[in-house]
């Protein structure tokens, strides 16, 4: 089975695995060195755990809500896998530009808790969240407007970022409905 998408789907995939991966590597090497006793203790890793699948839960829920809107009215005619040819303003898009990216900005601290490493969670999953979101506000707000032009500036002026209200907070992450639709 082929699976079709564009290289910039590609291109952000390796991205994200790359920033998964190096950053558990270089964190378990500074682990080792500055945060030895914490690394090896069982209590540490046994309070991490369980808070790590939470988040990383979270994530996952926040990614399918905006995947599930995206899939239903972002899509007309044949499309290469994870592309949208038709702006998507309503249900969870009304609380947040990009809900599936924003979900996946927990990815890296969720996956340091899982592997209770104390230097990806103080230091590089916060660096590696700011790096994607400054990614989503520069690459995917970039595209969006290439695909959109004017009517994605104005949604943008009237839909934040980052969820600015609790129902909103809750439909993100899939406990609620969200907004009723406006498209």
């Amino acid at each position: 089975m082929k699976i079709s998408t564009t290289p910039s789907v590609v291109i952000r995939m390796l991205i994200w695995l790359l920033l998964l991966l190096g950053g558990s590597l270089l964190a378990n090497h500074f682990d080792r060195i500055y945060f030895r006793e914490l690394w090896e203790s069982l209590f540490f890793h046994l309070l991490c755990l369980p808070v790590g699948i939470g988040l990383l839960l979270l994530a996952f829920r926040a990614a399918a809500a905006g995947g599930r809107e995206l899939a239903r009215k972002g899509r007309e005619g044949e499309l290469p896998r994870l592309e949208t040819n038709r702006l998507v303003t309503s249900g969870i898009y009304t609380c947040t530009r990009h809900p599936m990216l924003f979900g996946l900005t927990l990815l890296p601290m969720s996956l340091a808790l899982i592997l209770g490493s104390p230097t990806f969670i103080l230091i590089i999953a916060p660096l590696e969240a700011l790096f994607i979101l400054v990614m989503i506000l520069t690459l995917e707000e970039k595209e969006a407007i290439g695909k959109f032009g004017e009517a994605y500036r104005r949604y943008r002026r009237h839909t934040p970022l980052i969820p600015r209200n609790a129902k909103c907070w809750k439909a993100l992450f899939g406990f609620t409905e969200a907004p009723m639709d406006t498209d």
